[in-house]
């Protein structure tokens, strides 16, 4: 799945797709080109190329994946807080009426 409840990959997915980056990292030992690398592993060229940067960089520590992103800053309450002040619409509608971001486009 591609978001997860915590967003972006699984874990499941995660490794997956470092084992994939693994095996990128032996074909670039062994001198194969990103193209031919690309089509047979199904990937772009463009994260072919940014896997062979990082090997080139850092070897195959640098292929290994980083872990689940980072959690959301915030918690569940505040971003049911955020989607009902968000349900209100324009920021006049919210009660503000002047200062702020919305400075200019507002009457």
């Amino acid at each position: 799945m591609r978001y997860a409840h915590g967003g972006g990959l699984t874990a499941e997915r995660r490794r997956l797709r470092e084992r994939i980056r693994y095996e990128a990292g032996e074909r670039f030992a062994r001198g194969e080109k990103t193209a031919v690398i690309a089509k047979d592993l199904r990937v772009s060229e463009r994260s072919v190329e940014r896997w062979r940067r990082a090997w080139r960089e850092g070897g195959m520590d640098a292929l290994a994946s980083t872990g689940p992103p980072k959690l959301p800053r915030l918690s569940d309450g505040q971003f049911a807080e955020l989607e009902k002040e968000l349900a209100f619409g324009r920021p006049s509608t919210a009660g503000m009426t002047s200062g702020g971001p919305w400075r200019g486009s507002e009457p």
